[in-house]
């Protein structure tokens, strides 16, 4: 997937500035970005703040973390299952 030209904390900040009243074309104009991607970001991040975002990413990494070691611990107890079975 493409790497976003704008951090989310700037995507944030592009739709604050639409949502003052100033026209999707002339803010997309501004920004260098199709109307398509501004309804795109918006469903997405409509309502978030950059606190939340911070703090979801956080959450999303102690979950990558957690499963990892979830995967490694169920290996481990497989291969010690496998193991005692060949004993027996």
């Amino acid at each position: 997937m493409k790497k976003s030209r704008f951090t989310e904390s700037q995507i944030v900040a592009v739709l604050k500035e639409g949502e003052t009243g100033i026209p999707v074309a002339e803010v997309c104009r501004k920004h260098g970005i199709s109307s398509a991607t501004y309804y795109q970001w918006k469903s997405k991040y409509s309502g978030v703040q950059v606190s939340e975002l911070q703090w979801l990413r956080e959450l999303e990494a102690e979950n990558a973390k957690l499963k990892r070691m979830y995967a490694d611990l169920a290996l481990e107890n497989a291969a010690i299952k496998d193991v005692l079975n060949r004993k027996s």
